[in-house]
């Protein structure tokens, strides 16, 4: 095994201050429109009776399911063995924390009556697959947590690959659960199957890798630590695999909506009828997150392997922006079926496409769970030596082994 050297960044210098104190302005300016949404009421939203789940829940659901997937290099490293990924391994789990913290940050203020949250955690009904996921995103922080201790304590190197097993395996049944929110929907014709849960899976491993190669990119940039071509080589086809798998499971998914006669509708309206929502599935999610991504990462585009990881990763993250507000506005846009077979129309608008825009106290609280994430990645990198010091060599080294 080849020895790796892990050291914090210094704090306090001109970067570290830009960086934090800009981090700080924005979770500012989102716990203000969360006073303002929450004093003014959800009328200042574009959100509707129709519509109850906006652009904060975009934020939220991508940060949750990206923490899931961000731990896959340090599950890579343990789990299954492979050596090259194993320095990555401690900024893994502290990206995957961050991103988790940032999600149900903002899922927990957009709810509205944040003040109840401790009814929700001490009072469970575990027929709500809402129930489950409380048990679930707790019990997250501690199994990483420890994992994270086992990592760094020589003295738990004996518990190192227990925990990097049950970190692995509470990730997968995490973001099932996450899945199984709109799979057991059934009153929404855009939700409501099984294949969800694979889906919300393979969505997890290229959003959270797209954002862990992001994270990592600018740490080493900006305090200066080589970082290896190859690992990014490396990184940048299996975040394309990723992406593929992805779409694959996109495609099922659409594929078992057409085959049902009674989800043609909802499926016309998304692929071909539904507006700004068909062309940001076809553009965004499909164009500039699927299909771009993969030709970067298997064809190379003649560019650096740094710059091909940077434009991958940046385009995957918006597709995957992209693909959960299709999943989740776009599937609440499509009007309830509550007559099958009959036409219903009333002056309460059912029976016809909702209307959502969202305003810039959803967009500033959403942005603010991003925000979270990055100052809690800051701190983590800064307190406790999360980031190798010369991963180039140790990786180069790792890569003649093989």
């Amino acid at each position: 095994m080849v020895k790796t050297t892990y050291s914090e960044i210094r704090a306090y210098t001109p970067g570290w201050l830009a960086l934090a104190g800009g981090l700080g302005v924005v979770i500012v300016a989102a716990l203000a429109a969360v006073w303002h949404m929450e004093h003014e009421g959800h009328w200042v939203t574009g959100m509707t009776n129709q519509v109850v789940w906006g652009l904060p829940h975009v934020f939220a659901v991508f940060l949750i399911v990206a923490a899931s997937g961000a731990l896959n290099i340090a599950s890579i490293g343990s789990v299954f063995g492979r050596e090259p990924y194993r320095p990555l391994g401690r900024l893994s789990g502290l990206v995957a924390m961050a991103l988790l913290a940032g999600g149900l940050a903002v899922l927990v203020l957009d709810l509205g009556r944040p003040d109840r949250l401790a009814v929700a955690m001490t009072h469970f009904n575990f027929k709500s697959i809402f129930a489950w996921n409380v048990i679930l995103y707790s019990g997250f922080f501690a199994v990483v947590a420890v994992y994270l201790w086992t990592m760094m304590d020589w003295r738990l190197k004996r518990f190192y690959r227990p925990a990097a097993l049950g970190a692995f395996l509470w990730r997968l049944v995490l973001t099932t659960g996450t899945g199984s929110i709109f799979g057991f929907l059934v009153a929404r014709e855009a939700y409501g199957a099984a294949v969800m849960a694979p889906l919300f899976i393979a969505m997890s491993f290229a959003d959270g890798l797209a954002v862990f190669i992001l994270v990592l990119l600018f740490a080493a940039k900006s305090t200066g630590r080589p970082l290896g071509e190859q690992m990014l080589t490396r990184l940048v086809r299996l975040l394309g695999l990723f992406v593929a798998a992805n779409l694959y499971f996109v495609a099922l998914h659409h594929v078992t909506q057409l085959y049902f006669a009674g989800r043609g509708g909802v499926e016309s309206f998304v692929l071909a009828q539904g507006g700004v929502y068909t062309t940001l599935f076809w553009v965004a999610q499909i164009g500039l997150g699927g299909i771009l991504p993969l030709v970067i990462a298997f064809a190379g585009c003649g560019h650096a392997a740094r710059r091909r990881a940077t434009m991958a990763s940046a385009l995957v993250v918006v597709g995957g922006l992209a693909q959960v507000y299709v999943l989740i506005v776009g599937g609440q846009a499509w009007p309830l079926d509550l007559f099958p077979g009959m036409e219903v129309a009333s002056s309460f608008a059912d029976g016809r496409v909702h209307t959502y825009v969202p305003t810039l106290a959803e967009t500033v609280l959403g942005l603010g769970g991003v925000a979270i994430a990055g100052f809690i990645v800051l701190l983590g990198v800064t307190a406790l030596r999360f980031l190798p010091a010369g991963l180039a060599d140790t990786v180069e080294a790792a890569e003649d082994r093989h």
